[in-house]
């Protein structure tokens, strides 16, 4: 058993231009990192501007979030040493999502692969 309660009080807003700056480093755009984010969470890109200079972890990011994209179980693959779609902890399965969606953003996958249509 992990014990994750650290990624569930990493806060969103510090992980946030870490994003932006592993995409932005390999010549993807912050919009295209928002988009990621908004299609997998359901927040509106005013929630996410909000999200992003306010003081939420993780765990309220996820839980608060209007609605997980419900193609978001085709998101598959290894992260940080773990299949994501066999993650048992939903907030860390979620975390772990989004992690793999930029990882799929900075080596340069098409946006229509990333989002799973």
């Amino acid at each position: 058993m992990h014990d994750h309660s650290r990624i569930y009080k990493m806060s969103f807003a510090k992980v946030y231009p870490l994003y932006v700056a592993k995409a932005t480093k390999k010549g993807r755009t912050q919009a295209e990192v928002d988009q990621i984010i908004t299609w997998l969470t359901g927040y509106d890109k005013t929630e996410l501007v909000s999200l992003t200079a306010g003081d939420a972890d993780f765990e309220t990011f996820f839980k608060q979030a209007p609605q997980l994209n419900p193609s978001s179980h085709k998101i598959t693959g290894m992260i940080c040493g773990y299949r994501v779609e066999d993650i048992e902890d939903k907030v860390v399965q979620k975390v772990r999502y989004l992690d793999k969606l930029i990882d799929e953003l900075a080596k340069g996958k098409a946006m229509e692969k990333i989002l799973r249509q």
